[in-house]
C-alpha cells in the first residue's frame, strides 16, 4: 500500500514536504521540527497547498483486505 498525492506538481517544494508528512500521519509540531519551521509557517504551507487543490489517493497493491477470498469461496459453493 502507498499513497499518491495528485496535483503535487502545483505545489511548491516546501508545500510538498509539509503535505507528504501530514498525509503520512506526522503531527504539526513534528513537521515543524523536521522542516525547521514554526508551526504557524507549516500551517500556512498546508493551507496554501489545500487551496491549490491536491488530492491524496491510497493505492492498495494485491488484496491485503482479503476481499477476493470471499468471492472465490462463493464461486466454489455455487459449483457444488
Amino acid at each position: 500500500m502507498h499513497i499518491e498525492i495528485r496535483g503535487a506538481e502545483r505545489l511548491s517544494f516546501r508545500e510538498r514536504q509539509a503535505v507528504t508528512l501530514k498525509e503520512t500521519g506526522v503531527r504539526l509540531d513534528a513537521i515543524a521540527r523536521q522542516l525547521q519551521l514554526s508551526e504557524s509557517s507549516v500551517a500556512t504551507l498546508l493551507h496554501r497547498a489545500k487551496q491549490k487543490g491536491y488530492q491524496v489517493v491510497i493505492v492498495i497493491d494485491g488484496d491485503p483486505l482479503a476481499l477476493a477470498v470471499g468471492e472465490e469461496e462463493d464461486e466454489v459453493d455455487e459449483g457444488s
